[in-house]
Parts: C-alpha cells; sequence; structure tokens
C-alpha cells in the first residue's frame, strides 16, 4: 500500500492528465448525437462516387425545403377568413328603429305616410343586415370568398356581400330611388345612422385555427422507395429527385431508434475516434511542447478549450443547425495564440474541427470552411494586443468565410441566383462575435493564471509600481534594463521570437539589485566601491543574490512565470569571473564553482537572446575609444564565451539565429557609440 501511495505521488502530474483526458472524451461523446452517422457524403451537382447504391430498407420521399415552403405559402394565400354574424345586435337595432322614426319625423308627415315609412326602414334593415355589417372599414379590393358565422352554422359568401358603415349612404340612396319616399331622404339617413351598428367581425382565433390545421395536415413526403430499389449508380449525378431520395435515406437513417445492441456499438465507434484525436494533441503536446505538457494547468487550459466550442456548436445545431457559422470558432486558435503560439493553436483547431465533423450536416464543406479560417486566423493574426489588428483580421476570417461559401454555393448549384443571403449574415455575426477573445483573453488570464501579449503590453509601461520602485532605489540599474530591452527587442525582431516578452523581461530581469544598490557598478556615483571592504568570495555572493531576491520580489508583485523565467536564466551558470580572479590572486586553489551562478541556464530562444544583449549591454561601458573593429570583436568575444560555456544547449536557438543577433548587437552599439564613418581629408 505504502509502495502505491509512493507510486501514485511520484506520477500525480501523469495520473491527472490521464483523467483529464478520460473526462474531456467522455463529456465530449456525451455532447455527441446518439444514431447512426450516414456513411456517404451527398455533394449536390457531383457525381456518385461510391459504389451502385440499393435502398436498404422501405422508406418514405422527404420532400425538399422549397416544396414545403411553397405548399405552406399556397396554404396561407389561399385560407378563407372567418366572420362572425351577431344576432343581437340586429335585434337591438330593430327595436330602436320606431323610437328614432317617431323622434326624427313630425307627427303630420307620420300620420300620412308612417305606415310607408316604418314599412321602408324595416324592409331595408333586413336586407342591410342579410350579410351583416362590417366593425371594421373593408379592405380596399377585397374580392374574395369568407365564411360567415350565424350561430354553429358557417357559409361561404363574396367578402363583398357584407356591408361597412361607408356603404350605408349609398345602400339608403339606391333603395330610395325605387319608392315614392325620395323627398324624405334626409330624415330617412338620420334614422339609419341613429340607429345601424356593425355586427359582423373578423374571428381571428377561428381562422387561426383553420390555418393551424391545415398546415398540421401537410404531407412531408411524396411516395417511398422499396428496400432493394437502386437508389443511385456510380457516376450519376446528384441532383433533383436523386438529391431528394439520398437525403431521405440519410434522414431516415439517422433517425431510427436503435436497439441497444446497436447503440453501444455506435458508442464504442465514437469513443474510439474521439479518444484518438485528443491521443494525437496530446502526443503533438509531449513531442514539440513539453514545457507545456509538463504544466497541467495549460494542458487543462487547452482541453477546456475544446470542450467548450464543442459545447457551443452542439448547443447551436440542436437550436438550429442553419446558424451553425455563428458560433466564433477561431476564437480557439486565437486564444491558444495568444497565449502559447501559433502551430499549437492551429493543430488544437484542427483537431475541434475533425471532432466537430460529427455534429455538422455538410461535415465536408463545414470542415474545409473551418480549417481554412483557422489558418487564415493564424497567418493573419499578428500582435493582439494591437486593437486595430484584430478588426483587420476578423474582417479577412469573415472575408474568408464568405468566399469560401460562395465557392461550394456555384459548385453545387451551378450559378450564383441560389446564394442565401442570411448566410452572410450568418457569417458577419460569426465574424462579430470573434471581437469577444480580447474580454475572453483577460478571463482565462485571471482563471488559469496565465499570461498574454496584452498583459506583457501591461507590464512594460515604466510608470508601473515596481519598474518606479527600480528607477527611484537603483536608477542605473533601471537605465540598464531599459537599454537591455531596446536591444532584446530588436534582436528577437530580427529572428522572429516573442519581442513583446523579451521587452518586458528586459525591464525587471535585474529588480533583485534594489536590495544592495551601492554593490552594482552602474549605480555608484562616487568613487567608493562597497566591495572593497568584502572578500571575492563575499562579494560574488551578494551578485548571486541579485538573481535569488529579483526572483522574491517578482513573486511578491506578481509577476507572471514567463517574466520570471527571465530573472531565474539570464546570468544561467556563467562565472563571476572579476571576482574569480581576485580569489584566485590570494588563492590559487580557489574554485571556480563557488564563483557560478546557480542557474538554471535559458531554455528558449527569449532568455538566450536576454543572456546575450544583457552582457553584451553591461561590458560596452568598459569601451575605451570604440571603433566598428573594437565593437565586433568585442560581441563576438562575449557570445563566443557563453557558447563554449554551453549556455544555450537547451535554448532551441540556431548558430545562424545567434549570428543575426550579433549582427544587430554590433549596429546597435555602433548606434550607441555615435560612430561615424571617417571620410578622407
Amino acid at each position: 500500500m505504502k509502495n502505491f501511495i509512493n507510486s501514485f505521488y511520484r506520477h500525480q502530474a501523469l495520473f491527472y492528465k490521464i483523467f483529464l483526458f478520460v473526462i474531456t472524451a467522455v463529456l465530449i461523446i456525451y455532447l455527441l448525437p446518439k444514431g447512426g452517422k450516414f456513411k456517404y457524403e451527398i455533394t449536390k451537382g457531383k457525381p456518385w462516387q461510391y459504389e451502385n447504391l440499393y435502398a436498404p430498407f422501405d422508406f418514405a420521399i422527404l420532400k425538399n425545403e422549397d416544396e414545403i415552403i411553397k405548399e405552406k405559402d399556397k396554404i396561407i394565400n389561399n385560407n378563407i377568413p372567418y366572420y362572425t354574424y351577431s344576432e343581437g345586435v340586429v335585434e337591438k337595432v330593430k327595436t330602436e328603429v320606431p323610437n328614432q322614426i317617431n323622434q326624427i319625423f313630425p307627427d303630420s308627415v307620420l300620420r300620412k305616410r308612417g305606415l310607408s315609412i316604418h314599412s321602408f326602414v324595416n324592409k331595408s334593415l333586413d336586407d342591410l343586415y342579410e350579410y351583416g355589417v362590417l366593425k371594421d372599414a373593408r379592405k380596399p379590393g377585397k374580392d374574395v370568398l369568407v365564411y360567415l358565422r350565424k350561430g354553429n352554422v358557417a357559409f361561404e359568401i363574396n367578402y363583398n356581400k357584407i356591408y361597412s358603415q361607408e356603404d350605408i349612404r349609398s345602400f339608403v340612396t339606391s333603395e330610395l330611388n325605387t319608392t315614392n319616399l325620395k323627398s324624405f331622404q334626409p330624415e330617412i339617413l338620420e334614422v339609419f345612422y341613429n340607429s345601424v351598428k356593425p355586427n359582423v367581425s373578423f374571428d381571428g382565433a377561428l381562422t387561426q385555427k383553420e390555418l393551424d390545421g391545415k398546415l398540421r395536415a401537410i404531407s412531408y413526403t411524396r411516395g417511398s422507395i422499396s428496400r432493394g430499389t437502386i437508389i443511385i449508380s456510380k457516376g450519376e449525378i446528384v441532383e433533383g429527385e436523386k438529391l431528394d431520395i439520398l437525403n431521405s435515406l440519410k434522414n431516415e437513417y439517422e433517425a431510427q431508434v436503435w436497439s441497444t445492441s446497436s447503440h453501444n456499438w455506435i458508442l464504442l465507434g465514437y469513443s474510439l475516434l474521439v479518444c484518438l484525436a485528443l491521443l494525437m494533441l496530446l502526443l503533438f503536446i509531449r513531442k514539440y511542447r513539453n514545457d507545456i505538457y509538463e504544466n497541467n494547468v495549460k494542458v487543462t487550459f487547452i482541453f477546456f478549450n475544446i470542450l467548450l466550442m464543442v459545447f457551443l456548436t452542439t448547443l447551436v445545431i440542436k437550436f438550429d443547425p442553419k446558424y451553425v457559422y455563428i458560433v466564433p470558432l477561431c476564437i480557439l486558435p486565437l486564444t491558444l495564440k495568444a497565449f502559447f503560439d501559433s502551430r499549437l493553436g492551429l493543430f488544437s483547431h484542427v483537431i475541434t474541427v475533425l471532432i466537430l465533423g460529427f455534429i455538422v450536416p455538410n461535415s465536408y464543406e463545414y470542415m474545409f470552411l473551418q480549417i481554412i479560417a483557422g489558418i487564415v486566423t493564424i497567418l493573419t493574426v499578428s500582435e493582439l494586443y494591437k486593437r486595430a489588428n484584430l478588426f483587420i483580421s476578423v474582417g479577412q476570417i469573415t472575408f474568408i468565410y464568405i468566399l469560401v461559401y460562395f465557392a461550394f454555393n456555384v459548385i453545387q448549384e451551378g450559378n450564383v441566383l441560389e446564394l442565401n443571403s442570411e448566410m452572410f449574415l450568418t457569417f458577419i455575426l460569426g465574424g462579430l462575435a470573434t471581437l469577444f477573445v480580447q474580454p475572453l483573453i483577460y478571463i482565462y488570464e485571471k482563471l488559469f493564471g496565465l499570461v498574454s501579449d496584452m498583459s506583457l503590453l501591461e507590464l512594460s509601461d515604466t510608470n508601473s509600481k515596481l519598474l518606479k520602485e527600480l528607477s527611484e532605489k537603483a536608477p542605473g540599474t533601471f537605465h540598464h534594463s531599459l537599454n537591455v530591452a531596446n536591444l532584446a527587442e530588436a534582436a528577437a525582431n530580427e529572428i522572429g521570437a516573442n519581442a513583446m516578452l523579451v521587452r518586458v523581461g528586459a525591464l525587471y530581469h535585474d529588480i533583485g539589485k534594489m536590495e544592495n544598490p551601492t554593490y552594482f557598478s552602474e549605480n555608484q556615483s562616487t568613487s567608493v566601491n562597497s566591495h572593497d571592504e568584502l572578500s571575492p568570495k563575499e562579494s560574488a555572493q551578494i551578485i548571486f543574490d541579485h538573481v535569488i531576491n529579483g526572483v522574491e520580489i517578482a513573486k511578491k508583485n506578481n509577476l507572471p512565470d514567463r517574466v520570471i523565467d527571465f530573472i531565474r536564466t539570464h546570468h544561467g551558470t556563467t562565472l563571476v569571473y572579476y571576482f574569480y580572479m581576485k580569489e584566485k590572486e590570494l588563492n590559487e586553489n580557489a574554485s571556480p564553482a563557488d564563483f557560478r551562478y546557480p542557474g538554471p541556464i535559458p531554455f528558449s530562444k527569449e532568455t538566450a537572446i536576454l543572456m546575450m544583449c544583457d552582457s553584451v549591454e553591461a561590458a560596452s561601458k568598459s569601451l575605451k575609444e570604440p571603433t566598428t573593429v573594437k565593437i565586433n570583436d568585442f560581441v563576438e568575444k562575449i557570445i563566443s564565451k557563453q557558447m563554449e560555456e554551453a549556455q544555450f544547449l537547451n535554448a532551441d536557438i540556431t548558430f545562424k539565429e545567434i549570428q543575426l543577433i550579433k549582427k544587430i548587437l554590433k549596429q546597435k552599439l555602433k548606434n550607441i557609440f555615435h560612430l561615424r564613418v571617417e571620410y578622407p581629408e
């Protein structure tokens, strides 16, 4: 048991990676569709590349989307609206009419013509209310059939048979023309205006109910295919009826209810493929990015981002697959490039796209488009901390999406008339969503303790608290750090290293000198040397301590580990030569090991650049009457000595890159010492 516990503690990092791998794989598999995956890729307008395909079972031919839309539009356009007729209003009007006649007509007229007037008004009301009077104004030019519902009975009539209130005057005038009551037109019109009330209204609820019933009754199939029937032969073009039948077979296949045994086999297949994809990513990190592999937080961060993209994509597909491109998948390579590097970002992006190929419709088109977009992202986005660069890159990514979609559509349709403008809007929204990468990077920095170029930009501000303190306590060191930062940034740009990172590392590499600033020559403003009262070993120890103190100060001020690495490695395991030689004068048997920095040696291009620039800049102060030849020899001597002492053994830097760095340092030093070409007199 004890051995097991000891073994567990020794290999806990490996056990954690296994746990992380399993959890990520399980969650991704859980998010994947549980049905079978149709084994053929259906590409409209292309020849069928597979063997002759026969129907494996009976299935119905599904109508395509255009057919369904046309059928729905036809039903909506031909739907007959319902109007409700109120008998109660008519009875109330007929009850009130006699009182209106008695109030409007004088008694003398009523005694002579009262019977005729009452008879005319009642007959006209019967005609007017035969189909009723509309509550709303009549819709202009409406000459269609409608259903008029009286009680529980509905019958079909022409819409124009229903009067509106605006029709009352013309109706009464027309009726009066056939009688001898024309002289009483004003009074009779007043009776109608005061009495007639609308009794017919549009029945929206019943109309919608009828429409919904018709829409539900739409058949989504037309015909069927029997088992064993040939569907398509090899070489036939996938279009028209063939395309509809293939899509119908695919939908039927993926919608089948699988048995427990089949479901388990499908699950096994998904598990193998997802695990294989994640394993390839893990092996890539282990082989080519071992420093990331050894850091469990960074591995967790990479797997978390992949899982997040799979989750967002499945969420959108469940809502509506046509919006799948709204998911800003290019955030993945952008984020990983910001924290790590381009190759890891692109490799992770490709692995994620391969996994998403199980989920998305038109998987080939989707994967092609997303991989191209990922490559464009990696190639175009540089210096993410510059907002203008991000906006330009997002515009380029969106343009690539639109361009590739256009190309696929032209191949499939053979013309540009079938382009879906809604897809362009989807690509634009996806591009805008990619802009969320900047706040997301900030969130990740806080959650995972990582550092991006945007944080490095903040740290490079010389008005920050720590650098201000350095300038006050050790002004000579601060000035030295600025010079080293300028040299290192120029060298990094020359060989394609991370210029922002090496600049920040250079600014902070000597902060440990704040503890004992006067023991370092650049801060000695008088002729008094503090080391005169110390032994060579004590002096060397104070010099060593500025590295240890620097690391402690950096941790206390929450500087990122990537910056602290520069403090640890900027002297590597080099020899404090001056004090070693002084000790040797006192003791011939002096050991060089007592005068070497504890290390470690630089382990990246950036830390190697800082070591070279720091040594060259510090030693350049001792140059007297510098010339081009002296500077060239001086730089060559210092860097060659570092190479002889194997200081760059772990730095993954080439001889060619070191030569380029030497060239930049020589050029910069000549500028610093203001060397001019000597012209002949």
